[in-house]
């Protein structure tokens, strides 16, 4: 496919095309420039030029422009889940290393077991924390209203 021809097709996505990228993303599929990659993953562009950075992504660059391929929208899927499990960026980097194109986007099918018992915990303990944290709050907050009411 072209360069015009991809930035033709990527720009006439709509709403629900955008959302097909997404689940589906492959390398046959058209280029995202940095705008469409940040509206289509809710992420700024300060995070893609991050994630490039860290070696997380490598979009086809022309000039200063960036090219988004279906292997980098992959990654992408396998970024933000990673994300959402709690991982750091850097065990996400170890996750996915060099995944390509045919393999899977499920992040979870590149964890051992010894993993995710591991990220089990961490989560829990941070949990604990944030429970802590938010009851000495709601006390602090508590007896700050009644002193005023005082």
């Amino acid at each position: 496919m072209s360069r015009m021809s991809s930035l033709n097709a990527a720009s006439s996505f709509s709403g629900e095309a955008e959302e097909d990228v997404k689940a589906t993303p492959g390398p046959d599929q058209a280029e995202l420039t940095i705008s469409q990659m940040s509206r289509l993953y809710g992420v700024s562009l300060r995070t893609l030029r991050f994630y490039e950075d860290r070696g997380l992504i490598k979009p086809r660059r022309e000039g200063t422009s960036r090219y988004y391929r279906g292997v980098d929208r992959v990654r992408m899927e396998m970024i933000l889940r990673g994300k959402k499990l709690g991982f750091t960026l850097t065990e996400i980097s170890d996750l996915i290393g060099g995944a390509g194109v045919n393999e899977t986007p499920d992040l979870e099918e590149q964890l051992q077991p010894q993993q995710i018992i591991n990220q089990i915990s961490h989560l829990e303990r941070q949990r604990n924390d944030i429970d802590s944290a938010i009851e000495r709050l709601r006390a602090t907050h508590s007896r700050l209203r009644q002193n005023a009411a005082a």
